[in-house]
């Protein structure tokens, strides 16, 4: 399916029919998270609740990079102001 990109204000934006947002379980005022595949230059659209579920980061990275961030967190807020 070819979709036309549009002016809307100072931005652009895509159509997306009904049917593909039904889906992919998308509804107005949802978030997508989208990406970019660099070798065959193709955009990604992906509902951000199911990028979260099938996030490639592994789950034991996530938890020690939890708690590093809880033991941690002062040093780092200061580190970030500086």
């Amino acid at each position: 399916m070819n979709q036309k990109i549009i002016k809307i204000g100072n931005s652009t934006g895509i159509i997306i029919p009904k049917s593909i947002l039904d889906t992919v379980g998308l509804k107005i005022g949802g978030e997508v998270r989208l990406e970019t595949d660099k070798i065959s230059k193709a955009l990604i659209i992906q509902n951000r609740a199911s990028a979260k579920k099938n996030s490639s980061i592994n789950p034991y990275f996530l938890k020690i990079l939890n708690k590093v961030n809880k033991q941690y967190a002062s040093a780092l807020q200061s580190l970030a102001q500086k």
